[in-house]
């Protein structure tokens, strides 16, 4: 084994959730680079769910367009295999996981439109992914997450 060789494989696609899609907003560097690296590669895509830019938008106006504008960045929308998916899913918590980080008491439809789409299928066998500032918000779910690196 080569030190060129990496023991992990950059991912293939990512899916970005509101505070990621935040990050993006505000020129966060990692998030800026994965949608440039994927505007170079073809490949390489990466996801917002619809639900989780409804969260941003509502966080930091403006941010929904400017993130809409990327050519690179596919937004996920709630069709109904995912509607099923979020509402079985918020019926399940039912609320258990209102008080993560500052939910401010809300039921998290945007984490949970995430956790819909990061999870294995048949086009995505080892799942997709979550660019996040909280990881801890998808603790248990099974699905792989990456800290977003804060500037300073």
């Amino acid at each position: 084994m080569t030190g060129e060789e990496q023991r992990y494989p950059l991912p293939r696609a990512v899916i970005f959730d509101d505070t990621a899609a935040l990050a993006l907003g505000a020129g966060n560097i990692m998030a800026s680079r994965l949608v440039v690296e994927a505007e170079k590669d073809p490949a390489l895509r990466v996801y917002i769910p619809a639900l989780s830019l409804a969260a941003a938008e509502r966080e930091r106006a403006g941010v929904a367009e400017h993130v809409g504008a990327l050519p690179s960045v596919a937004i996920e929308g709630l069709d109904f295999a995912a509607a099923t998916a979020v509402g079985k899913r918020l019926r399940v918590a039912g609320g258990a996981d209102a008080d993560v980080d500052g939910d401010k008491g809300e039921a998290d439809w945007s984490g949970a439109h995430v956790l819909h789409l990061a999870l294995p299928t048949v086009e995505w066998p080892r799942g997709r992914p979550v660019l996040t500032r909280t990881p801890i918000r998808y603790r248990g779910t099974g699905i792989r997450t990456i800290r977003i690196v804060e500037q300073s």
